[in-house]
């Protein structure tokens, strides 16, 4: 990549992947475009003991080519979290850090941050892992500002490493939201291996043959699946007292939900995490495993925001923004389209997580929040001067007719439909809405490049250990002179709203002057509507029981059962330490 990447847009394109039925485009390198035709056989045709092998789908949408830490976004899932590995875990249904290569981290002052690694790290080549590592995979983005977390050397002053397993951190401004997000996202890399390689082997290499620290190796792949190997040299099985339990993962390239769900009914996928249909016929016929034992069966993980294009005429006009927050019901569509696997959203779109409700202001949503209601939708359109014609369709208040598109992409046959029930529902009240669905490409530069009018989007919204991530994706920094990747894609801005985000950066977690900003950001969002909350996405979860059993559920919550590409070390890592074969195989 030859433009500067932050950490939040590595999620956007992530997430990219997650929505709806969208699809990444994993790029191959020219190394792995000569693949071995033999190595793509042996992972076509060997046959894995089913009570050693564990087969998921839902993360893996194009053939493996890129296993680069350094690329996340094009990396095939399992590269972070399997074979690389971060300092912390994070578990967000206890809002817990897990120290995972590091034993422990804490502030020793306000603006020094120290981590003590674990003793008896080491790569899965046998070379030990030390301090040096962790400051060289730091430092590697100074150097080249090009990698994705470089940014962080805005504020990030110096990494001290006086001995081999401590690492100092100092900071000119400590960002603390952020630092805590990072100390779970950034994998650590092996310097003796990454320090000789070439610019343009660390930024466009496809890292065949990936080594890293983590508990699986890297074993074989092919157009439709990615093999991974249990490393019995592990770490982690000695100083966490954990053991992967499946020998193999083989994750399978599954062409489409309809395709999974036929898998899955014959047990030949043992987790899906496709949204599928029908869950209580699968739970009752089929002995199907979810998280909830009743609707809406998946943890709300992310939220679907319908982007507004403050920057257009007539949507410039925050009373029509506002009208258009009453007239929606994400209800309907949470029945309709979803079968109730998805709830509505609440008015600032915070999923239900511990991490961020601490932060939900309620009496900022009483004063300035909104509920489903056509009538006031349209009392506040009739008082803005937007007035109903003959036909039923309002004009602007200088009397022109508009109608605006609601863009989402072709086949992603779920947002299809809602955009269909919101804008009848907008039409509802007097406003001529369409739904269009471009191809994926079009939409994403529509969106980016601001030449749409309504759109939906959740690629930055999903769950964390801050909401400072929703907030610096919903109000990131309008680019003047180029796309805006990060989020905010209807380009809203008030003054004062940047020096606000970092403000709240830099409080510390759960502290009071940390909720006061919240505060506030959220007073600037419900009083301005550049958004509107619709549905909580589901992280969509069907396990299968026929080969292997006790998949994380309510009842016994032990992680979050993800395998989504980015997400492993929120959960996925930490499931395969638990799930077992079944005894009767």
């Amino acid at each position: 990549m030859k433009r500067l990447l932050s950490l939040l847009l590595v999620v956007l394109l992530i997430m990219g992947a997650l929505a709806g039925c969208g699809q990444t485009n994993q790029q191959a390198s020219e190394n792995s475009n000569q693949q071995s035709k033999n190595t793509q056989q042996v992972a076509q045709e060997t046959t894995y003991p089913r009570n050693e092998t564990v087969y998921f789908g839902g993360g893996l949408w194009s053939p493996p080519s890129n296993w680069n830490p350094l690329t996340p976004w094009n990396a095939v899932t399992g590269t972070v979290g399997l074979i690389y590995e971060t300092l912390f875990n994070y578990d967000p249904i206890k809002n817990e850090f897990i120290p995972w290569l590091a034993e422990k981290g804490e502030w020793t002052s306000d603006n020094t941050y120290q981590i003590i690694l674990r003793d008896g790290l080491t790569w899965q080549d046998g070379q030990a892992l030390t301090s040096d590592d962790v400051k060289f995979t730091f430092e590697l983005a100074k150097q080249n500002p090009e990698i994705y977390y470089s940014p962080m050397w805005q504020w990030l002053q110096s990494i001290d490493t006086p001995d081999n397993k401590t690492i100092i951190f100092k900071f000119s401004t400590p960002n603390y939201h952020e630092w805590t997000y990072n100390l779970y996202q950034i994998p650590i890399i092996p310097k003796h291996i990454w320090a000789n390689k070439s610019k343009d082997d660390l930024l466009n290499g496809a890292n065949d043959k990936a080594i890293g620290s983590g508990p699986y190796l890297f074993d074989t792949y092919s157009n439709d699946r990615m093999v991974y190997k249990r490393n019995d040299n592990w770490w982690g099985i000695k100083a966490l007292n954990m053991t992967p339990a499946p020998k193999r993962i083989v994750y399978l390239m599954v062409p489409s939900n309809n395709v999974a769900l036929g898998m899955l009914m014959k047990g030949e996928l043992d987790l899906s995490n496709f949204f599928l249909p029908g869950i209580p016929t699968l739970k009752a016929n089929y002995g199907i495993t979810t998280f909830y034992d009743n609707p809406p069966y998946m943890i709300p993980d992310n939220t679907v925001f319908m982007f507004i294009n403050t920057t257009k005429t007539p949507l410039n006009n925050v009373e029509l923004r506002r009208a258009m927050a009453y007239a929606i019901n994400p209800k309907v569509i949470a029945e309709k389209v979803y079968e109730n696997q998805v709830e509505p959203a609440n008015p600032l779109g915070f999923v239900p997580a511990k991490s961020w409700q601490e932060y939900y202001d309620q009496n900022v949503v009483d004063k300035y929040g909104y509920t489903y209601n056509p009538e006031k939708a349209k009392s506040i359109l009739d008082a803005a001067g937007f007035k109903l014609g003959s036909d039923g369709v309002r004009t602007t208040p200088d009397g022109k007719k508009f109608k605006l598109e609601i863009s989402v992409p072709y086949g992603w046959t779920d947002w299809m439909e809602a955009a269909k029930i919101v804008a009848d529902q907008l039409k509802a009240v007097g406003i001529d809405a369409e739904a269009k669905f471009p191809d994926y490409s079009k939409y994403y530069e529509d969106l980016t490049k601001g030449t749409f009018d309504l759109s939906f989007n959740n690629f930055g919204s999903q769950v964390t250990s801050t909401p400072w991530t929703l907030y610096n994706w919903l109000f990131n920094k309008v680019q003047e002179n180029g796309p805006q990747n990060n989020g905010n894609f209807g380009r809203f801005d008030v003054p004062g709203l940047q020096d606000l985000i970092a403000k709240f950066n830099q409080t510390k977690l759960g502290s009071p002057e940390a909720k006061q900003a919240a505060a506030q950001l959220e007073e600037i969002f419900l009083k301005n509507m550049p958004a509107i909350p619709l549905w909580y996405n589901g992280l969509w979860m069907q396990a299968s029981n026929a080969a292997w059993e006790n998949w994380p559920t309510e009842h016994d919550p032990y992680a979050y059962p993800v395998t989504w590409g980015g997400r492993w070390q929120t959960g996925g890592t930490m499931m395969l330490t638990k799930i077992k074969p079944k005894a009767s195989q």
